[in-house]
Formats: structure tokens, C-alpha cells, sequence
């Protein structure tokens, strides 16, 4: 079964402290699970603390999320984005798989 990340990319509006991508969920699955998993997390995620009083959802490919995101004070853009495994160097993850 296929393995897959959920990614949250900040793209604009946040400090330079929080920029790093996160790991939003990790998970096996098929590919329509993954996509009703990134839609979720798209309608979900919060980047900080405060309660999110809008959210924009504006879709870019079956894959991929852009979400605006307005705080109390803060408004900021996220990518959110899914990927799926294609490549472990683990030789025992490999061999499991293969069955």
C-alpha cells in the first residue's frame, strides 16, 4: 500500500521563526484516501495558537491546497500539499513490502 505525507508549506505571512514545512499526517493508503486526507488537513490545520477566524481554501491540483488563513492579528498563506513515498533506502522497508 502506498505511503504518503501531508505537507504544510507557509508561502506568506509568516515569521521567518515558523517557516519550515511540517509534516501535517503521515499515513498508508490509496490515492483517493490521500486526497480526502489532504482536503481535511486543508480544512483543519492552524499554523499558530489563535482561534482562525476565516479560511480560504483555493485548490491548485488534486494534490496540492493553497490556504489563507486569518487570525486575530495575523493573516498568513500555506501551501498544503501531498506526497507519496517513491523511494526508501531502508532495505528492510523495501523488503516487507515486496512481501
Amino acid at each position: 500500500m502506498p505511503r504518503w505525507i501531508v505537507l504544510a508549506v507557509p508561502v506568506g505571512g509568516v515569521a521567518e521563526a515558523n517557516s519550515d514545512a511540517r509534516t501535517v499526517a503521515e499515513f498508508e493508503g490509496s490515492a483517493g484516501e490521500a486526497e480526502t486526507a489532504l482536503l481535511e488537513a486543508a480544512n483543519t490545520y492552524r499554523h499558530g495558537p489563535w482561534k482562525v477566524r476565516r479560511r480560504e481554501i483555493f485548490k491548485c491540483s488534486s494534490r496540492s491546497y493553497l490556504i489563507r488563513i486569518r487570525e486575530r492579528a495575523a493573516t498568513y498563506s500555506l501551501l498544503v500539499q501531498l506526497a507519496e513515498l517513491v523511494h526508501d533506502s531502508d532495505v528492510k522497508s523495501v523488503d516487507e513490502s515486496l512481501g
